[in-house]
């Protein structure tokens, strides 16, 4: 608990008491410690303030958590940096200045040294503006007298303390020695700040603890610590206790040791500076107890300790231990090898040959499979290793596959395969088969697992395959045009050999021929045979040699053919069969104008052709 103290004085107390200062050697434990957190009202005697459960008011005093709740200049709240860091013990001081704490401190030892010391820092904020110049800085001298209030044993002041935006709390602290006899002080606590705004305090964590020489102990190679190897063991030491003398005069000792350098033992009668260990087989910590007075030694709050040696006796190292061998499939990522050690041990990874792939790390990343050894040793030792662990790594093969785009006839089934043997399948369609049948198009998939749990997915994809038919076969002038009946991917010939993705055949001659049209997958063939004649266009009779009559390439093969030519007006112009058929647009010797034309071919055995050409003159 914090103590927060209000002080406007209206006169000016002198200074020049003496100097506080820290305990420059080792410090014992707490024998006195107020943090007023253990009752809801000071002691009686401890000041001649009036509890009020509110904001205090001049000669008033409070517990509480806030500050400046009422009075606004204070800072709200105070900053962390003590022990205790909660209530407050709140004082308005009144306007005389003077002593506002006194406490008796109880069970010290005779003829020791003591540190007291206490936490304070200025409440009022500076930014409050409320008082000029940022206020009164504060000031507070300590006393400390012996248990008859007789004898000033000690005294110090802090010095001026100004106030603060952001305020810290200081420690501040005195040393003192007791008497021949004397087992008890007396702290008193005086402000010595000037009457008038400001002069605004806080205390907190008042502390009384033996202080003595910092004493170090050292072995041969002047160091505060041992380690060896276990097979250097037993070992023998001879300790050396050197104090500072920043305290005692005179010292006395007491050896100690312990196993967990928790619980410590007397060791009798070593009492000298210097001790000689027995064989040493196991870790051992020592330390020395000094006092001033031989009797102080069996009192802990009397005496002081010194720094820890360490005996620290390295066993040999566990062999590490790992999770087991190590497994993977060739598509996933490599994993990190890894191992457990013990505390203060490093690890060694080697290859299947004994080389050293890596040092003072438990973990390892493999670049290729095989069986890796990894062994603990002691961190900065080159004791004993440890046996070597062996981890075994392993990558599978994943089954390698590729996915399948197939075609599925009408009407017809087709087997699906996996295509790898050996292994273990699920179909998407719920078989566990190598190979199944199925009648429909769609998309299917097969898992392949090998016997080391690798596995991969094969998918299909079913087309419906378009069934082959043929609307039409038509001549164009010496093209042949093969016209689908539907959509799809087909191919055509007019020998049954050669096939073309085109449906038109280009410079053929006429005659009869079979036409083919099949699904790229062959799951039909339609056949179809056609007449291919090359009629003209257009005639132009003016004698040139080109195009001067109608005449019909590849009629030749239909002997039997009829031919009709008609005008626009459907009077039959020239009728005969097609055996060496032509016309050279004439009726009756008289030349017939220029004018489009029709023609019926009838050939047996197939449909009449009809059409029209143009006569140019």
């Amino acid at each position: 608990m914090k103590v927060f103290f209000l002080f406007c004085f209206l006169i000016i107390c002198t200074s020049g008491f003496a100097q506080l200062g820290f305990c420059e050697g080792s410090k014992g434990d707490p024998i006195f410690y107020e943090d007023f957190e253990t009752a809801s009202q000071l002691p009686a005697g401890t000041t001649n303030y009036t509890y009020v459960n509110q904001d205090p008011q001049d000669g008033q005093y409070t517990l509480s958590s806030q500050i400046g709740r009422v009075i606004t200049s204070w800072h709200s709240s105070l900053p962390n940096g003590t022990i205790s860091n909660r209530d407050a013990l709140i004082v308005n001081a009144s306007f005389s200045s003077g002593r506002f704490y006194r406490t008796e401190i109880n069970g010290l030892c005779e003829n020791t040294t003591y540190e007291f010391s206490a936490y304070l820092i200025n409440i009022y904020n500076r930014s409050s503006t409320v008082c000029p110049d940022g206020g009164i800085p504060i000031n507070v001298r300590f006393e400390i007298w012996d248990e008859n209030d007789a004898n000033l044993l000690k005294e110090g002041n802090t010095g001026n303390i100004p106030s603060q935006s952001s305020p810290e709390w200081e420690q501040y602290a005195l040393t003192f020695q007791t008497e021949a006899g004397q087992d008890s002080v007396i702290l008193k606590m005086f402000n010595n700040g000037d009457g008038g705004c400001g002069n605004d305090l806080a205390i907190d964590d008042i502390i009384f603890r033996s202080c003595g020489d910092l004493t170090t102990v050292t072995a041969e190679n002047d160091e505060n610590r041992i380690d060896i190897c276990a097979e250097e063991a037993p070992i023998t030491l001879r300790l050396e206790a050197t104090p500072d003398y920043s305290v005692y005069n005179t010292h006395a000792y007491q050896w100690q040791e312990s196993s967990d350098n928790q619980t410590w033992i007397n060791i009798p009668g070593e009492n000298d500076e210097i001790y000689n260990t027995p064989a040493l087989n196991t870790s051992r910590y020592y330390r020395v107890k000094v006092a001033e007075d031989p009797v102080n030694l069996s009192a802990n709050l009397c005496s002081s300790v010194s720094e820890i040696f360490t005996v620290n006796i390295l066993k040999t190292p566990a062999s590490p231990q790992s999770d087991g061998d190590v497994s993977i499939c060739s598509d996933e990522e490599i994993p990190t090898l890894s191992v457990t050690i013990e505390e203060n041990e490093v690890a060694n990874w080697y290859d299947e040959n004994n080389n050293l792939l890596v040092q003072n790390t438990t973990s390892y990343l493999p670049e290729s499979p095989g069986t890796y050894y990894v062994e603990a040793l002691n961190e900065g030792l080159e004791c004993t290793p440890s046996a070597k662990t062996a981890i075994e790594f392993t990558i599978n093969e994943t089954p390698q596959v590729e996915d399948e785009v197939l075609q599925l006839c009408d009407g017809a089934n087709l087997i699906l395969d996996a295509g790898l043997p050996g292994l273990s399948y699920q179909w998407s369609t719920g078989e566990n088969s190598e190979q199944i049948e199925i009648n429909a198009a769609g998309s299917y998939s097969v898992v392949l697992t090998t016997a080391e749990g690798c596995s991969t997915t094969k998918n299909f994809e079913i087309n419906q395959v378009d069934i082959a038919e043929i609307e039409s076969v038509t001549s164009e002038e010496e093209n042949i045009v093969v016209t689908p009946a539907n959509e799809g991917d087909f191919e055509y010939s007019i020998d049954g050999t050669n096939f073309q993705s085109s449906n038109i055949f280009t410079l053929v001659p006429g005659g009869i021929y079979t036409i083919y049209m099949r699904d790229l997958s062959s799951c039909n063939t339609v056949i179809q045979e056609f007449p291919h004649i090359v009629i003209p266009k257009f005639i132009t009779p003016n004698a040139d040699g080109y195009n001067d009559d109608f005449s019909i390439n590849g009629l030749e093969y239909f002997p039997s053919s009829e031919i009709r030519i008609f005008d626009r007006y459907g009077k039959l112009i020239k009728a005969d069969d097609g055996k060496d058929f032509n016309w050279n647009g004439t009726l009756d010797g008289r030349s017939l104008p220029s004018d489009d034309y029709w023609y019926h071919i009838k050939i047996e055995g197939f449909k009449t052709l009809k059409g029209s050409f143009s006569l140019k003159r």
